[in-house]
């Protein structure tokens, strides 16, 4: 089955890669995660982001866990599978294994390392839409990865109707309102920034691709929920609650913060592939602080009806 527009709606969790003491993948923990997502409500599951550590990951273990995410979700779910190579050719043949895997929509990534200029980027995408039918996410993060999928860009790629959805990661709320004033509904906008995600949500995202969910997926659900039914007031008492820790999925060090606060509040292996070291000392203190006081403090979600 090939994803169709209307399914980039709602909270697409990122997934973290679980690693065993060695670093090495841990598969059964991946499953576990995707099944402990889907109970709660999401509505796709993404793999191999990064936060994902895509970075480190070989290409053998991004198809195993993109085998092993779809076996888990077990057709309940889409499987996203994110592309972020180095080069446009092993973009697109990843792209094509992915779709012979089983993945069922890809979020795709400029070519890592070389900064290229617009025509090259769209000519990246162009190449990767060109390897496979399946829907895909632009994603841009210039603030990461320093390349600017502008509105004028989306624009000229408007033509290929696999460029289903943006993942609008600038940081820059006012992006939301210049890509709708000039391509209206062509691409389905998805917030890619957590401690903006609220205000996104209301300027017309219509998804939310969240860090936090892996710790707090029924809280993330219920502020996606809530404000899509307009009741803005009771998703702002969560959200408010959530920002301290939605904060931690800004900076170089996310993914540490992430995996740090996903284990404490559900148990899961804090480990990071090198060059990534785990937190220490004040880094480490802080984001153990936050996650306390927000786990002491955890909304009750009972009283939203949701």
């Amino acid at each position: 089955m090939v994803m169709q527009k209307s399914d980039f709606k709602g909270v697409l969790p990122a997934l973290t890669t679980k690693l065993t003491p060695s670093q090495d993948v841990d598969f059964s923990a991946l499953a576990a995660d995707v099944k402990f997502q889907i109970g709660a409500g999401v509505d796709a599951i993404i793999v191999c982001g990064s936060l994902g550590e895509a970075s480190s990951l070989t290409r053998a273990e991004k198809l195993e866990i993109a085998k092993t995410a779809i076996a888990a979700a077990a057709g309940r779910r889409p499987v996203i599978l994110t592309i972020a190579e180095d080069s446009t050719r092993d973009a697109a043949s990843l792209a094509a294994e992915a779709h012979e895997a089983g993945i069922e929509g890809l979020m795709v990534l400029p070519a890592m390392r070389y900064l290229a200029d617009d025509r090259e980027v769209m000519a990246h995408y162009r190449a990767v839409a060109a390897a496979s039918p399946l829907p895909i996410i632009i994603y841009n993060n210039p603030i990461a990865y320093g390349i600017d999928v502008s509105p004028q860009m989306l624009a000229k790629l408007a033509d290929e109707p696999r460029f289903v959805a943006v993942k609008e990661s600038t940081g820059d709320t006012r992006r939301i309102n210049e890509t709708l004033a000039l391509l209206g509904d062509r691409y389905q906008l998805l917030t890619g920034v957590d401690d903006l995600a609220l205000e996104s949500l209301v300027l017309g995202c219509v998804g939310w691709i969240a860090g936090l969910v892996v710790a707090f997926p029924h809280e993330t659900v219920a502020i996606y929920r809530l404000v899509r039914e307009g009741r803005l007031t009771e998703a702002l008492e969560i959200y408010r609650w959530f920002l301290p820790l939605l904060h931690m999925d800004i900076g170089p060090k996310f993914v540490q913060n992430i995996k740090l606060v996903e284990h404490l509040a559900r148990g899961t292996s804090p480990v990071v592939r090198q060059p990534r070291l785990e937190l220490i000392g004040a880094e480490a203190e802080h984001v153990r602080a936050v996650a306390q006081r927000g786990l002491s403090t955890r909304p009750d979600l009972g009283k939203y009806g949701l």
